[in-house]
């Protein structure tokens, strides 16, 4: 379970964080005022802000404000894409799709900072992956995803091959709800990344949609 209980040192309970959350595609009114809620639960480990219709400028803009409530929260913050931006907003590191340019170079421009790498079903693009020294892994999609419907559909054999072969952390992405995720943890996921669950539930607002993950 995501939200797996442990005792700290001095005695307080702390939730595993094992969620990697990803922004919704537009920025709204309240976002960062339910940002900062939702972090706070405790449970997130990274935030990936993902605008693929958003201007670079804007992007550098909003990223400097998350910045703050990521650090309070002690939460990773990513890029999605533009990994030159990452030094300029000074977050944690930047995620890339297959199609999102080259990793050996992304890696050469971030250092030490985190880079990630979507390999949707993929062996051989993981194989690779490693090649370019990323920092984890992600598989998907393994359902149906609102806000990626025309991506890769992906098979939960993939993280029982990958627990096996990729010595590095593993992230479960596409649809995942609170009713789907246990399987793809016990199937190798070290993270699940969830999204539209979280920012466009009809249901429950962000702050009370990230408890579903326990």
């Amino acid at each position: 379970m995501v939200g797996k209980l442990r005792k700290r040192s001095s005695g307080l309970i702390e939730l595993k964080k094992s969620v990697y959350l990803i922004s919704p595609s537009k920025i709204y009114k309240n976002f960062y005022e339910d940002l900062d809620k939702v972090l706070s639960f405790g449970n997130t480990a990274f935030f990936q802000l993902r605008l693929k219709k958003t201007k670079q400028a804007k992007i550098v803009k909003i990223s400097k404000k998350i910045i703050n409530i990521t650090k309070k929260n002690k939460v990773k913050f990513l890029i999605n894409d533009y990994y030159q931006l990452v030094a300029k907003t000074k977050a944690d590191g930047c995620h890339m799709g297959q199609l999102d340019g080259n990793p050996i170079k992304a890696r050469q421009t971030l250092k030490k900072k985190i880079l990630g790498i979507t390999c949707h079903n993929s062996k051989i693009f993981a194989l690779k992956a490693l090649k370019s020294n990323v920092n984890y892994i992600a598989f998907g999609s393994f359902n149906k995803s609102k806000l990626k419907p025309n991506a890769i559909k992906a098979k939960i054999n993939i993280l029982k091959w990958a627990k096996k072969n990729i010595k590095k952390p593993i992230v479960a992405i596409g649809g995942i709800n609170n009713t789907n995720y246990e399987r793809l943890i016990k199937s190798g996921a070290n993270y699940i990344a969830i999204s539209t669950f979280i920012w466009d539930n009809p249901k429950l607002k962000p702050d009370i949609a990230i408890k579903k993950f326990r």
